[in-house]
């Protein structure tokens, strides 16, 4: 049987689970709010604290809350956040920055990505990450979505790359993943759980029953199989967030991962980055 996933993970001299919690709409519903604050909280409390979120989602909601949800353990938690590419110019990153530091209450964001190429060069962006992390705006920058030819482009190396990873897209594994480890980039796996699609794949169910665990625990742990990766599916409630940070005692054994293999074979040639 193979190790238990690797708890924790260096990002920037911070140790940080290998679980983090998603945000994507998340603060969309109102009356939904109490239930999801908790929910981050008790993430938080379980030890995921990597909290995800972008000025994308809900056009500042999910910012917003989230920022309520971690006001009182602002030190503890490991606060990501991206900027949309159509605001990533020179000056623009500055001022999507201050918009979402005022969103969140907060005086800091640890972790600032670019949240997909876009139309500004990318040498405008970077140099404005720099100078966010000269005004102590943000701690460390990174990118999402970035293919291979879009990390060779970049005028240094980001910290993190996120992007789609799960047993169903898992065309990263021919060519950017490799790329990430020669280069010393954590990748953080979004939509580990595929939003909801693979909940009833037979292959995942059988391993999740041989392990007594629920498929989303199986895919997360898959996720995280290895060293260098960091997972961050959504939390929607307490019961979720409990389920989802208990995922780290899965240890996928080698039978488990030759199902998984087989029922989702890597491909054989570079594809096209995917996104969601």
């Amino acid at each position: 049987m193979s190790e238990a996933p690797q708890q924790m993970v260096t990002a920037e001299g911070h140790l940080v689970s290998a679980v983090g919690q998603g945000t994507w709409y998340l603060g969309d519903d109102r009356e939904a709010r109490e239930e999801e604050v908790a929910a981050l909280r008790a993430g938080i409390e379980a030890g995921m604290t990597l909290v995800d979120t972008a000025e994308m989602y809900g056009g500042g909601r999910s910012e917003r809350l989230v920022g309520e949800a971690i006001a009182p353990v602002r030190e503890s938690v490991y606060l990501v956040d991206k900027v949309l590419p159509s605001n990533a110019s020179a000056t623009g990153t500055i001022e999507a920055c201050e918009r979402s530091l005022r969103a969140l209450g907060t005086d800091w964001i640890d972790l600032y990505l670019l949240h997909w190429p876009g139309p500004h060069p990318v040498a405008e962006t970077v140099d404005a990450f720099e100078s966010l992390v000269q005004r102590g705006w943000i701690r460390a920058w990174g990118v999402s979505n970035f293919d291979p030819a879009d990390l060779a482009s970049l005028p240094a190396t980001p910290l993190v790359n996120q992007v789609l990873y799960n047993p169903s897209r898992r065309g990263v594994e021919v060519d950017l993943l490799p790329a990430h480890r020669e280069a010393g980039i954590t990748t953080m796996a979004y939509s580990p759980i595929e939003q909801g699609r693979l909940l009833a794949d037979p292959t995942l169910t059988a391993v999740a029953e041989r392990h007594q665990v629920s498929v989303a625990q199986v895919l997360i742990a898959w996720a995280v199989r290895e060293p260098g990766t960091i997972a961050i599916p959504k939390v929607s409630s307490v019961a979720h967030a409990e389920e989802n940070a208990a995922a780290l005692e899965v240890a996928l054994t080698a039978e488990d991962l030759a199902e998984i293999d087989a029922a989702f074979p890597v491909p054989t040639d570079p594809v096209p980055l995917e996104m969601l």
